[in-house]
């Protein structure tokens, strides 16, 4: 294989030991061998994501980003590895990471073997290793990217450090490092844990950092065994020298965001105080722990004087009590807030439920999880308002789940799937699932196989969690070919129904001419949001009229700058963001078999004026032109010819000359009025392939003749002979200043002005990058205004204001959830009877309705390149809302009375992704309440809760008892609109 030329982009400290399909076997062997033998202690890497994918992409290791139609990279060789980006700060301890970093986005883990051949064949750096550690409970290993920090401060002469530990190792270890750091000896030495300055001494020197719930970022003391007399009161006395009660106010803990595998994200830009004055009894059941520790701590500075008002009305009844905020964790507050306001499962939790632990189950967490939740929800109902530090449970959590450990900000509804499967599995009454084949309905009643579907799910899963929560779907597939039909009955623990209004989406693109014959110009299309590139391609074909010889090339522009093309139809246009610049080329059909030029333009940035071939003193303006020439017409003057065409509309008006210019304005330039036209190039399949009509010759040999014609109004009689014409033509001034350059727009190549009948390119090169230098000439001659100011893909407006007023009911999300539509090409199902796959339609209708029903809205969308989240308003039935109508078979309802619902509690976020806000509804007794972390206030009206912040509802089925007969759905829209 051909290396690629990598002068001008590879320093002289780099170098080229090998070829790309020799590096990635390497690096593919290395890493297998060390994923097969991964044990405690080894190290692994951490490498920019950004420069990895780079690489990747030069070796050739996703082959369907990589390779070109004809086969060749699109990447150059990456320069030298750089983890700048990665780094905080240096320290003796080795680089310190910054606090926001993500795997996938930020950096990629490699085994430090990798790391060390990268660095051979690439230099960079610096190095950062992290440690293999055991995960016990999930019987796995991780990298530990983010060791824990703790700030120690030295009461001996209250000097302050940090500590860098694994959570992984023990107090005793702990203990063993202070000492070592502080100069004192383990005898002497105490550690108090200091976190929300409640002091409390690490004594168990076995148990781990983790076990001993240690935060990342919280204080703990280093203070020397005193003798036991001391006429000195302990600072954790609550007095001050003089004797005086000191009036502390225990603050939120930081919201420091580091994690095992994974990295925090940035605050949710929320800070809150805990408010309270009662004291908290622990509970009986289960053992003490230290949260109930923390607890009358913290009961004891509020009872030091700060108030305990709750939006106007003291709280003081059970089940109004907060969580504080431990660091971007309001979304994990939000959520056990609705679950632990759930009437069956406190009723449930209440009581002892200690027979039902499965500490057995495989599947489970050994029955920890529910007896952490089962503590925590006991504690928020045993009286008092005092707000709990939820930091067992988030401990435990971590454990169990670690793409939930650290402070991230995560989603509240996945935070509520797992909750809700692992208090399940923690309490299945069955100890030994039984092995039971899933069969078919064999043209049975749907009515008899529903039920044989629940039985047999019941046979391996009773517990409370299904009791209440779980209900049953029917899913009817279609065989687009064969008919087939194939009908099953699954469980579901919640309904995630899309939002109408997140079908299609709205993209603005501007569409640029090849030909030369139109301004730019914008066009807002609507395509499905689920949908592909070809998608919008043809929505465009249709609003701009493209011909059916023509054909569109759609690109994103960035900083003036191509920044990558849509040459794939088939990719998701979920990978579009709002704030994207979007354009398309109209050039002609099959231009793939052309040269495609893309031009770029710069010019001289402050005082520059003369063009000079430097990076620094130039700066990019407007957006790139592209067009296409012949393959067999690439000389400097087919180029030339080219830009100029491309660049006429742009021509200002009174750029053209009046007769009466005078003669000096007349030079032997290159004329920029009859360039080739891409209207004449005619292409055809067969043994020559692409060939060009004899218009596109007549033209350029035109073009041609404006050179010679304005040679002879300059240097006078025709007479001379033909050698001195062909002399002087070496003289010619062209009208551009253009250069070769690349996908970057470094290491430009001027075009050689010796060069001018010479094709510029290989034969074989059908992908030509030009660099345009503008000079104050082309600024008065063109309006590059034109090409300025490209509008975002979607920009919000007027019509979206608007469009966010509009009304989505419940109703029209479950309509949209429960319509028939096919597959998607990436989701194809098997038919046994064709034996093959096929994009069959598929069709839910719901069947058996829990007592407790969850509802997700879906109101996020993620993919590889963005995330975004709608915030349309949702109409819901607080009461009665009646699902009769939505279950099947109708005739199989014994009442329909079962089907109806009043909402007892709400998720909710507010504001933009990675930067929002989660908080609860929920309804006590008979009235409505709202949880903000800490903060606990009524709601006087119960309409207050219906807003367009509602991620999760919950709803429980109305007792018949209750039933209130004259009163119909609550669907109905209510009377004034809520803007948002």
């Amino acid at each position: 294989m051909t290396i690629p030329n990598s002068e001008g982009f590879l320093s002289d400290a780099s170098c080229l030991p090998c070829t790309p399909e020799e590096e990635k076997e390497t690096v593919l062997s290395l890493i297998k061998e060390a994923d097969a033998n991964m044990k405690d202690g080894d190290l692994y890497c951490l490498v920019s994501f950004s420069w990895w994918m780079n690489w990747k992409t030069y070796v050739g290791f996703d082959i369907s980003n990589t390779i070109t139609e004809n086969g060749t990279h699109y990447n150059n060789r990456p320069g030298e590895i750089d983890n700048s980006k990665l780094i905080l700060e240096e320290t003796s301890n080795g680089p310190t990471l910054q606090r926001n970093l993500q795997e996938g986005s930020d950096y990629t883990l490699v085994p430090h073997e990798v790391w060390i051949k990268l660095q051979e064949w690439y230099k960079g750096g610096p190095e950062i290793a992290r440690k293999v550690i055991s995960d016990e409970v999930r019987k796995t290993k991780v990298v530990e990217v983010y060791p824990l920090w703790l700030q120690l401060t030295d009461e001996r002469n209250y000097s302050k450090t940090t500590i860098q530990i694994s959570r992984k190792a023990t107090v005793g270890e702990l203990y063993r490092t202070v000492c070592s750091r502080c100069g004192i000896d383990e005898e002497k030495a105490e550690l108090y844990d200091n976190y929300l300055s409640c002091r409390k001494k690490l004594e168990n020197l076995d148990a781990t950092l983790e076990d001993a719930c240690l935060q990342l970022d919280q204080e703990i003391l280093l203070a020397e065994k005193k003798s036991e007399w001391n006429p000195w009161p302990s600072s954790s006395s609550g007095m001050d020298s003089t004797g005086n009660s000191m009036a502390v106010i225990a603050l939120e803990p930081p919201t420091s965001p580091i994690s095992i595998a994974g990295g925090p994200s940035l605050s949710n830009g929320f800070s809150y105080k805990g408010y309270g004055a009662n004291y908290l009894q622990p509970t009986s059941f289960g053992s003490p722990n230290r949260d109930r520790d923390l607890d009358r701590n913290l009961d004891d500075v509020y009872s030091l004087g700060l108030g305990s008002s709750h939006g106007g009305r003291k709280v003081d009844d059970r089940g109004l009590v907060g969580l504080h905020n431990l660091g971007n964790t309001c979304f994990m507050n939000s959520a056990l807030q609705c679950l632990v306001h759930t009437p069956q499962l406190v009723d449930y939790f209440l009581k002892d439920y200690t027979e039902e632990i499965n500490k057995d189950n495989p599947l489970g967490m050994q029955g920890e999880l529910a007896m952490e939740f089962g503590d925590l929800l006991r504690k928020l109902w045993s009286g008092g308002h005092t707000p709990v530090a939820p930091r067992n449970f988030k401990a435990k959590l971590a454990r169990f789940a670690p793409q939930f450990s650290g402070y991230n900000q995560h989603d509240s509804q996945e935070l509520l799937a797992f909750l809700l499967d692992g208090l399940h599995e923690d309490l299945n009454r069955v100890k030994k699932k039984p092995y039971i084949e899933i069969g078919d309905s064999d043209g049975r009643p749907d009515e008899l196989f529903a039920e044989e579907c629940w039985r047999n799910h019941k046979a391996r899963n009773d517990s409370i969690i299904v009791d209440v929560c779980q209900g049953q779907y029917k899913s009817t597939l279609v065989c687009p070919v064969c008919s087939k039909v194939s009908v099953t009955f699954d469980p579901f623990m919640y309904l995630s129904l899309p939002l109408p209004s997140t079908v299609t989406r709205s993209i603005t693109v501007t569409i640029f001419s090849g030909y030369g014959d139109g301004l730019p110009m914008p066009f807002t299309v609507t395509v499905p949001k689920a949908g592909q590139a070809k998608d919008l391609i043809n929505a465009l074909a249709t609003a701009c009229c493209l011909k059916s010889s023509e054909s569109l090339l759609l690109a994103e522009v960035y900083e003036h700058k191509i920044f990558r093309y849509y040459e794939n139809p088939f990719e998701a246009l979920l990978n579009t963001k709002d704030e994207d610049l979007i354009v398309a080329y109209r050039l002609p059909a099959g231009h793939e078999k052309l040269v495609r030029l893309e031009i770029t333009h710069e010019r001289a940035d402050g005082s520059e004026s003369e063009p000079q071939y430097t990076h620094y003193s130039r700066k990019l303006i407007g957006s790139p032109l592209v067009t296409c020439i012949p393959p067999d017409q690439t000389s400097r003057a087919d180029v030339h010819a080219a830009v100029a065409t491309v660049l006429k509309p742009f021509v200002r008006t009174e750029a053209y000359p009046t007769n009466g210019s005078s003669s000096d304005e007349k030079r032997a330039t290159v004329s920029v009025d009859s360039g080739p036209s891409l209207d004449s190039i005619v292409l055809h399949d067969g043994e020559g392939g692409a060939s060009t009509s004899n218009s596109m010759e007549i033209e350029q040999d035109q073009f041609m003749v404006d050179i010679n014609l304005e040679e002879e109004m300059i240097d006078g009689p025709s007479g001379q002979e033909e050698e001195e014409k062909k002399g002087e033509s070496s003289e010619l001034k062209y009208p551009f200043i253009l250069a070769l350059t690349d996908d970057k727009g470094m290491g430009k190549k001027p075009m050689d002005p010796e060069n001018n009948e010479k094709n510029l390119f290989d034969r074989g090169s059908r992908f030509v990058r030009l660099m345009m230098d503008w000079t104050e000439k082309e600024m008065d001659k063109y309006d590059v205004s034109y090409m300025d100011n490209l509008p975002e893909a979607f920009k919000a407006g007027y019509m979206s204001k608007k469009t966010r007023q509009e009304v989505v009911t419940l109703f029209s999300c479950l309509d949209a959830f429960l319509k028939e539509e096919p597959l998607g090409p990436d989701d194809m199902w098997y038919c046994p009877k064709c034996k093959e796959h096929r994009q069959a339609t598929k069709k839910l209708d719901l069947w058996k309705l829990p007592e407790i029903l969850v509802v997700h809205l879906k109101r996020f969308s993620y993919s590889r390149y963005m995330k975004n989240k709608l915030d349309t308003f949702v109409n819901f039935p607080i009461r009665n809302l009646d699902l009769s109508k939505y279950v099947t078979p109708a005739a199989a309802c014994p009442n329909p009375l079962l089907y109806r619902y009043e909402l007892y509690a709400v998720s909710n976020h507010y504001g933009g992704l990675g930067g929002g806000h989660y908080s609860a509804y929920a309804k006590v007794e008979d009235g409505w309440y709202d949880f903000d972390d800490s903060r606990v206030s009524s709601v006087s009206n119960e309409e207050d809760v219906r807003t367009s912040a509602a991620y999760v509802l919950f709803y429980r089925r109305v007792p018949l008892e209750n039933c209130d007969l004259t009163v119909g759905c609550d669907s109905s829209p209510p009377s004034e609109i809520p803007i948002f």
